[in-house]
């Protein structure tokens, strides 16, 4: 039983104390390898480890896996364009793209490489275009073509722009299933996994960190006030913290480490509207991704199709502040879609695609993205802080993996297990 003088409470936000003797009656486990999360990079991960010989435990809070980012995007392969040379989103893109549509064509993964127009509406957009184009080529991403009007509006007929840039690489997936696979592959080479159960901190014995665990339930049913009930201290030799929008969070709580060096974190809510008329989904209107030019915050209102062809448009930036611990740590996001936004998206998407009708889009979903820069900060690439950063064995920390998090998950995965195996 923890003492009551473990807990202080300030405001909305919930403090947990440096590690002391009140913990030494909470029960100790070890393990091998720990991963924190079970979204599409913590599964890959789990995989990639369980498939190098290692016992793994993934722990996630959720009931299950994929329940925040990994299950609220568009489901693009993206082919690696937009991201600055040598980039570790560059990197990861591109070679994540390239083990993606191989692993999802030898599992019978439901994808389609259906391609991707990158559009100028007017003529101030083409020079970013232009640099797109060889930020792109810079990348290795291939068969890269810059189309004039008239070009893209014989493969887009609806489409308005004055250039585009076609990526023949992008495509689309069936996330679940890929995330279900994942999990199949993972657990078949030996990784457990256990749900409703909730990292919430973690302290260094000598160079080894211990990570503290409680139930979901116990962290839901907390009411801010009385001592929180630690579950169990966890011992690993390998910590994977691929929390996702709790990561920074969760890594200030490793009581020892070095929280100079946790990038801020900030939160961009991203909502998408459904084309809505009845025959869109046996003829919509676009056959390829539609993009414009990038904004700030993000890749601009879009056209994505699904699977089965229902066009979607999103997602929009709208960014989060004072987003409490507990809504990190239980995903208590609000996602639900504000049918008021929906004016803003009649004037961007009427900018390519003009034929647009009123009344036609209708709520969709939204999605939570994990960002490391606010409102007018330029974009931050991934961070991934192994023991050459923090000093800290066999720990690894994953931040702001938003887009192209699902393309480069797989190559994540590879580059993890090669920081803490070698290779």
């Amino acid at each position: 039983m923890l003492k009551q003088d473990v807990i202080r409470v300030i405001k909305r936000r919930f403090h947990l104390p440096k590690p002391s003797e009140t913990w030494r009656n909470a029960p100790k486990e070890k393990a091998e390898c720990v991963v924190i999360g079970a979204g599409i990079v913590g599964l890959a991960v789990a995989r990639e480890l369980s498939l190098k010989g290692k016992e793994v435990l993934v722990l996630d809070s959720a009931p299950t896996f994929g329940t925040a980012t990994s299950s609220r995007n568009s489901e693009v392969i993206h082919a690696g364009i937009y991201y600055p040379s040598n980039s570790l989103k560059a990197r990861f893109c591109v070679r994540g793209r390239k083990l993606l549509y191989h692993y999802c064509s030898q599992r019978g993964i439901p994808h389609n490489q259906i391609g991707k127009l990158i559009v100028a509406t007017g003529t101030s957009e083409i020079p970013k275009l232009n640099q797109l184009f060889n930020r792109g080529i810079q990348n290795g991403v291939e068969n890269l073509r810059m189309l004039d009007a008239s070009e893209a509006i014989k493969m887009e007929p609806e489409l308005h722009c004055v250039k585009a840039l076609l990526s023949p690489a992008s495509g689309i997936l069936d996330s679940h299933s890929l995330m279900l696979s994942l999990v199949g592959e993972a657990e078949t080479n030996g990784a457990t996994f256990s749900y409703n159960t909730a990292v919430i901190g973690g302290h260094l014995e000598g160079n080894q960190m211990v990570l503290h665990v409680c139930e979901t339930k116990t962290l839901t049913n907390w009411d801010g006030n009385t001592p929180l009930q630690l579950d169990l201290l966890l011992m690993p030799k390998i910590v994977v913290n691929s929390s996702g929008l709790s990561a920074p969070t969760l890594a200030k709580r490793f009581h020892g480490l070095n929280t100079a060096i946790i990038p801020p974190a900030y939160y961009a809510r991203g909502s998408y509207f459904i084309l809505s008329n009845a025959n869109s989904t046996r003829h919509p209107p676009f056959k390829h991704l539609i993009y414009p030019v990038p904004e700030e915050g993000g890749l601009g209102v879009h056209v994505t199709l699904d699977l089965d062809g229902q066009l979607k448009f999103g997602p929009d930036v709208e960014w989060i502040p004072h987003v409490p611990d507990t809504t990190n740590f239980l995903n208590k996001f609000d996602y639900s879609v504000s049918a008021d936004r929906v004016a803003r998206f009649y004037p961007e998407i009427r900018k390519y695609y003009p034929n647009l009708k009123d009344g036609s889009l209708i709520p969709g979903y939204a999605g939570i993205r994990p960002k490391l820069h606010g409102p007018g900060q330029s974009a931050c690439d991934f961070v991934i802080q192994g023991e050459d950063i923090h000093g800290v064995g066999g720990l690894v920390n994953l931040f702001g993996i938003e887009s192209p998090g699902l393309t480069s998950s797989m190559a994540i995965a590879e580059y993890v297990a090669a920081l803490l195996l070698g290779g």
